[in-house]
């Protein structure tokens, strides 16, 4: 059950709520009517006075990096207008908040950074012409002066190459070897060859095929033959001879 003190500290907080809801923004206007006069100090208090007490509030912001900005500290305006992006609650608040940022990234030299936050700044208010001007001089100036290339980065690509180039090395060594080692393999295997087919190029006796000794033979037989036959028939020829007789005259 809940106690009259407990109830009073309800209504309290309760009320504290309501009149911190109801509390109007007066370092906001104080800022602005500063800012109009060039008194830049005071501005730039005001409106971080105004950020911190509503910090959901983008115009607080965005006036902050206004004010940083003409006074030349562009690092700490960019910082203000990221925070207006992201507590924008209208696409105006964006487009202007976008359009004064890609300004931060001209001044810094960052054209590549500019073009893509006027970009962003035309896909809330397209019909802006002003931002449609910066968006297309970022554009020339990021082709005439492009983004210095990433040392490191290269470095790392050039070392990548390198150990390619060494591993493609010692890819074509190894194969190298392993054609040295197959050649010398094949001459083993031919060495080997010609070692087990010695004696292959000399005919071997076939079946049927009458070996040398027997040859010999037989033509000492043909030859005695032969030898035999002509005496027989010199003998035959000196028995028909006929007997020479006297002339009949």
């Amino acid at each position: 059950m809940m106690t009259y003190k407990n109830t009073v500290v309800v209504l309290v907080l309760l009320f504290s709520l309501v009149m911190k809801g109801q509390e109007k923004d007066k370092n906001l206007p104080e800022g602005n009517e500063a800012f109009n006069e060039k008194n830049y100090m005071d501005a730039e208090t005001n409106y971080r006075i105004s950020a911190s007490k509503f910090p959901k509030k983008s115009s607080s912001y965005y006036n902050l990096g206004n004010t940083i900005y003409t006074i030349n500290q562009p690092a700490e305006a960019k910082f203000a207008y990221q925070n207006a992006i992201k507590n924008a609650t209208t696409r105006t608040e964006k487009h202007q908040a976008f359009h004064n940022l890609g300004n931060v990234f001209m001044k810094e030299k960052n054209y590549q950074g500019a073009v893509a936050i006027y970009k962003e700044a035309l896909i809330n208010n397209p019909s802006d012409e002003e931002t449609r001007y910066n968006y297309a001089l970022a554009k020339k100036m990021l082709k005439e002066n492009p983004p210095p290339k990433d040392d490191k980065k290269n470095d790392k690509e050039k070392d990548k190459k390198k150990e390619q180039d060494k591993k493609e090395k010692d890819d074509k060594k190894d194969d190298k070897k392993d054609g040295d080692k197959d050649k010398k393999d094949d001459k083993g295997d031919k060495d080997k060859d010609k070692k087990d087919d010695k004696g292959k190029g000399q005919p071997k006796p076939q079946e049927g095929q009458i070996s040398k000794q027997r040859l010999e033979n037989l033509l000492d037989a043909v030859n005695n033959e032969e030898k035999r036959v002509q005496e027989k028939v010199n003998a035959q020829k000196v028995k028909g001879k006929p007997v020479e007789t006297e002339k009949d005259w």
